[in-house]
């Protein structure tokens, strides 16, 4: 290893020191650097022939299979023979095929190159530096697949780090590149951003396997981007299984998962059937799980009385406006005119009371008539100031409160309040936060919902496994989440081509409750065996 790394380091130093000799001579000839313009074709073949290429690989479209051709010829057994030969004489020629970079283009627009396709030639380090200023102009970029490119560790930490420069690229198809430092977890770091992953034929074994795992999730951090990763045809085992089932335990990004055409047994497939049903924490997560409480509850105290003053702040101050001004400051002119009339017309009305007393003292009717129509006039005057609070107070609820319309009680600022913390951004919840329950002094969470495919034709999984499998798509069926809302957990369980029986009954009533759930059109034996290793 070490003289490999010391080999690597040569050729890599090599490759600068020919990258800043180029870089001088045109600096002497006057020439600028050049600047891509979006076009690969045309900027692969000027940074080529800047950088000194003597054979420059074709920017092709991918040709492909015209639409209605059903209609298949019988091969003929000597046009093989001569085809196999011709391709072992160009391959004793030549290590790979001629090399050669396929695109497929958006509205046959040159501009727009959606997918890359280079396969079946080694890509060199002094390539990957071409790469590396093409690939970030290409705005439409969001699939790019390497197959049998010859990658090695030095070259393979050379596209990683292209990708971050790639800010549209979704999609990385890195199939048949072994990594003698199994580097492939490096793929689903948060620098990548890749959605989907496949690394089929990789040999990636069980160590492999153990770092991918931690990729996915671990105590303190997870995944939060990737979304399917195919891990079909490779060496993974029932211990490469455990570690990818650990990965997924806390992880809630992954829907697809293949380890088709793997070396996986019941151990395995037990492992990874645990975790989709509720299983129960280990002392460390239990002892994570409440750090991460503790620190929410302090967290939610610390911001209580900030809150508070926040919506406070935000809270629009009651502004009277000029027209309700006028209107209070004319209910209250009005207020006092009519008190001062009301007095008169009482001091008026002794006045008459005294003068008909002395004019009738000799006449009892006279008395009587007068305290009669002071009686109705004081009903009178009652009636008016009844009717003059009826009239003012609606007056005085046209008050401008902070809303619309009348002002609001305490019902509705709590009612406002608490719409002011719903319209809040939702953090993603840590799953070790996720509701728990506590049963035979354990924490069981409720299992990994968000996996929605899994893909394990082709391993070694007897009637054991197929239980265990069974138990979990039946917790996932019996088992709603709170409200009918969030994940619904396995629509799709492919298990073909293991080591159980054909008749197994066990098999048959997984295929029947997934049948159900599969929101699909029912697949045949071949399509499934096809999709068993397809992306």
């Amino acid at each position: 290893m070490g003289k490999k790394g010391e080999r690597g380091a040569k050729d890599k130093n090599a490759a600068l020191e020919e990258e800043a000799r180029n870089a001088a001579k045109r600096a002497e000839h006057g020439e600028e650097e050049y600047q891509c313009t979006g076009i690969l074709e045309q900027d692969f073949l000027e940074i080529c022939t800047r950088a000194g290429f003597q054979e420059i690989p074709k920017v092709v479209v991918r040709p492909h299979a015209h639409a209605g051709t059903t209609a298949v010829e019988e091969p003929d057994p000597q046009a093989e023979k001569e085809v196999t030969n011709t391709l072992a004489q160009i391959q004793s020629k030549y290590n790979y095929f001629r090399p050669c970079i396929q695109v497929e283009l958006e509205h046959e627009d040159p501009k727009t190159t959606r997918e890359i396709f280079i396969q079946s030639w080694k890509i060199e380090e002094k390539m990957l530096t071409v790469l590396a200023k093409c690939l970030p102009a290409l705005s439409h970029l969001q699939t790019l697949r390497l197959w049998k490119v010859g990658l090695t560790d030095l070259t393979f930490s050379m596209l990683l780090s292209i990708f971050p420069t790639c800010t549209t690229l979704k999609t990385l198809v890195l199939e048949g590149n072994p990594l003698p430092e199994r580097s492939f977890y490096k793929l689903i770091s948060e620098e990548t951003n890749l959605v989907h992953l496949s690394l089929r034929n990789n040999d990636i074994d069980d160590e492999a396997a153990y770092l991918i795992g931690q990729a996915l999730s671990s105590l303190k951090s997870s995944n939060k981007t990737l979304a399917s990763i195919n891990l079909s045809c490779n060496h993974i085992t029932d211990v490469g299984a455990t570690h990818i089932a650990n990965g997924l335990r806390l992880n809630r990004s992954l829907l697809s998962l293949s380890l088709a055409h793997n070396r996986i047994g019941d151990e395995g497939a037990l492992k990874i059937a645990e975790i989709l049903a509720p299983f129960a924490l280990t002392h460390v997560e239990v002892v994570e799980r409440r750090r991460l409480l503790l620190e929410k509850e302090t967290l939610e105290r610390s911001r209580l009385p900030q809150r508070h003053v926040e919506l406070k702040s935000e809270r629009p101050s009651s502004h009277v406006s000029n027209t309700a001004i006028d209107k209070l400051q004319t209910v209250k002119t009005t207020k006092d005119t009519k008190k001062k009339k009301d007095k008169e017309s009482a001091k008026k009305e002794k006045e008459k009371e005294k003068e008909e007393k002395e004019k009738g003292q000799g006449s009892g009717g006279a008395v009587v008539v007068s305290s009669t129509t002071s009686q109705a006039k004081k009903e009178e005057t009652k009636e008016a100031k009844q009717a003059k609070k009826g009239v003012e107070r609606p007056v005085a609820e046209q008050k401008p409160s902070r809303g619309k319309g009348t002002k609001s009680s305490n019902k509705d600022k709590r009612a406002q309040a608490v719409e002011v913390e719903v319209a809040e951004p939702t953090e993603i919840v840590n799953p070790l936060l996720e509701q728990a329950e506590h049963r035979d002094g354990k924490v069981f969470l409720p299992g990994n919902r968000v996996l929605i495919y899994l893909n394990l034709i082709r391993n070694r999984i007897t009637e054991t496994g197929l239980k265990g499998f069974l138990a979990a798509v039946e917790q996932q069926t019996s088992r709603v989440a709170p409200g009918g809302k969030g994940s619904t957990g396995l629509l799709r369980l492919s298990l073909g081509k293991n080591n159980y029986p054909a008749e197994s009954k066990t098999y048959a009533r997984i295929q029947e409750l997934m049948m159900a759930r599969d929101p699909l059109p029912k697949v045949t034996k071949a399509m499934e065996e096809e999709a068993a290793v397809a992306f």
